[in-house]
């Protein structure tokens, strides 16, 4: 039931009551910075048409390229192969007609002259049964003369070897019968033969290219000057999309032309439009407060505001509240309704301000925030007043925000910041410590430069994991974390970590124990996300120990999976905190951890990572008596 003149239950569509902000670069807004984008505020449209006008363009001149090698390489071994042959066609002919005259030494000279020009591998004449009657090698001609009686048999042709190219050339000598010529050439055309016409290709092609890039270049200039204005608008309608409400944040600069300049002129309307709303919607609920005519149209959309919405006159008396201002006041819209607005909002400045509003002493907007600790929990909540220009009296308009979860998200960033930055200083000057003393020891003291060594690795080891865990962590901020999966030997892997911490548990004097299974299957996984949820779980067992006492590494393994558990005799986790540990930045409200460095972010990752697998880490705890951390990876299930 409402209050008279109150709103009934309604929607409001496209209207939504704000003030104007401080102007802010356009290439940036609240919240969310322009610049930490690939390209700049509305470049991603031109810049991916340009890459790839210019990808096509460089693969289409590769491929060209390539081609006129191709052919080019292809006819010069055709017209090498075609000048051999007719070569050897010529020399068969002068070659039979010398040695049917019995003039067997000019035959010879030939073929040593025509080989020499030509560039011949082998050349000889066959005769029946494997006789040679001339080859190019003097010394294995037995004969000097033909034989008297032509000899009978197969004439037997040698196989040209690799990279050579040759031909037989069918001779018919008068009067004693067939022989053969045979000719080895090389496969390949020299390069003289095929490069004729190499330098003029080249410088062509490096032309053309470098014509073309630079035409390329000119029109993505050009392109980009004039489609930049789109392409800004552009993204600022995707950010209005995705929820960002705010007018300076979505204005474009005006140096990127006509389109700017129109998209911040309907902006201005936007607004305009808003603040007549606003100040109609005021002025509708106050007369309906006054005893002025019920809307029940409006009366819904002020019910539909997810702000709370608070109307009082000028004596600071209530005179309408929403539903989501009555929840927020903790209070019913009826019992409200007719107070004093200092009996409900206690806060003196939030208070203050709504005086000064209603009586027309602040005509400006005012934002007080306000921080309670009801029973519920702690909250706070922003009050924003503005005083309602009425001629026959004051009044002002109080619009309540609940920004709790706005400064939860503050103070653990912040807390988050202050923690890692203690995290990275730490080894930092350890780092730079040891190296003093390094080279103040040189190589007179064998054992302290070893020792300050060995602590150099450790704290570089350290640094490298906190770094690891700053990315992983905005990873899975921005939904990227993947595994990369491949066979992991968890036999190796923890031996690694052994001796990672075996120094760590030896200064505090705590007794490290691995129990481990004769045997381990092969695990399929991500090997470095694996040891950093290890790195986690044993590292917080460690840090949570005092000195003298145990932590016991038990890994179990059979055909399902592998359960590895941590435990340790440690100052233990209460029950209802058990799984608030899990959560980012979180840390256990016992005093005693206080001293104890840490950014509450390796359990949340070890959980995160061990989930990606298939598995997940459960906690059992007890007070002063140590917690058992259970890590279960099963087997083939990572994504």
């Amino acid at each position: 039931m409402s209050a008279p003149g109150g709103c009934a239950h309604g929607e409001l569509t496209g209207v939504k009551i704000t003030e104007p902000m401080a102007a802010v670069p356009a290439d940036r807004k609240p919240g969310r910075p322009w610049g930490r984008r690939l390209f700049g505020r509305g470049e991603s449209l031109v810049a991916s048409g340009g890459a790839a006008l210019a990808v096509a363009f460089l693969g289409t001149l590769a491929g060209v390229t390539w081609w006129a090698a191709h052919v080019q390489a292809r006819t010069a071994l055709e017209q090498h192969e075609r000048h051999a042959n007719s070569i050897g066609a010529a020399l068969a002919q002068s070659v039979e007609s010398l040695i049917s005259a019995g003039e067997l030494t000019p035959a010879r000279t030939l073929l040593a002259q025509a080989a020499s020009a030509n560039g011949f591998f082998g050349c000889r004449v066959l005769l029946p049964g494997g006789r040679v009657a001339a080859d190019l090698d003097s010394a294995r001609i037995s004969e000097k003369e033909l034989p008297t009686e032509w000899p009978t048999g197969e004439i037997v042709r040698s196989a040209p070897s690799e990279g050579v190219s040759g031909k037989s050339y069918p001779l018919n000598i008068a009067g004693r019968g067939a022989a053969v010529l045979e000719v080895q050439w090389s496969a390949f055309p020299a390069t003289s033969e095929a490069g004729g016409w190499t330098g003029d290709l080249t410088l062509g092609i490096g032309v053309i290219g470098s014509v073309g890039l630079a035409g390329w270049a000119l029109a993505y200039r050009r392109m980009r000057t004039s489609v930049r204005g789109v392409g800004a608008v552009g993204d600022a309608l995707r950010a209005a999309a995705n929820g960002e409400a705010s007018t300076a944040a979505l204005a474009v600069s005006e140096s990127f032309g006509a389109e700017a300049i129109a998209w911040n002129a309907l902006l201005a309307d936007r607004e305009s439009l808003q603040r007549r709303v606003a100040a109609e919607v005021a002025g509708h609920v106050v007369a309906q407060a006054t005893g002025g005519r019920r809307d029940s149209d409006l009366a819904g959309l002020c019910d539909a505001l997810w702000l709370g919405l608070m109307i009082v006159d000028e004596k600071g008396v209530i005179r309408y509240v929403n539903g989501a201002a009555a929840v927020l006041l903790g209070g019913a819209r009826d019992e409200l309704l007719g107070k004093a607005s200092e009996s409900v909002v206690r806060d003196e400045r939030a208070a203050g301000a709504i005086k000064a509003a209603a009586t027309g002493v602040n005509r400006q907007r005012t934002s007080v925030e306000v921080e309670s600790s009801a029973e519920s929990g702690r909250g706070v909540f922003r009050f924003s007043v503005r005083a309602i220009r009425r001629e026959e009296s004051g009044a002002a308009m109080v619009l309540i925000e609940d920004v709790t979860q706005q400064r939860v998200a503050d103070e653990s960033r912040n807390s988050f910041v202050a923690q890692v930055t203690h995290e990275l200083r730490t080894p930092l000057t350890n780092i730079r410590l040891y190296l003093e003393t390094l080279v103040d020891v040189g190589d007179t003291d064998a054992a302290t430069r070893a020792k300050c060594i060995n602590v150099i690795g450790q704290e570089s080891r350290r640094l490298e994991r906190v770094v690891a865990d700053m990315l992983s962590v905005a990873e899975i901020e921005a939904g990227s974390l993947r595994l990369n999966v491949g066979d992991v030997r968890l036999d190796a892997l923890l031996e690694e970590i052994h001796n990672d911490f075996k120094a760590q548990a030896q200064d505090r004097e705590i007794t490290l124990l691995f129990e481990l299974p004769p045997k381990f299957p092969v695990v399929t996984g991500d090997r470095d996300k694996i040891i950093l949820a290890l790195h986690n779980l044993i590292g917080n067992a460690l840090k949570y120990t005092p000195v003298g006492g145990k932590v016991i590494v038990h890994v179990e393994a059979d055909a399902q999976g592998v359960t590895v558990s941590v435990t340790d005799n440690g100052i233990g986790i209460k029950p209802e905190e058990c799984e608030l540990v899990f959560e980012k930045f979180y840390r256990a409200k016992d005093k005693r951890i206080a001293g104890i460095t840490g950014s509450g972010l390796g359990l949340a990752l070890a959980r995160q990572v061990v989930r990606l697998h298939g598995g997940d880490i459960q906690v059992r705890s007890q007070i002063d008596k140590g917690s058992t951390f259970t890590m279960v990876l099963p087997m083939g299930k990572a994504a």
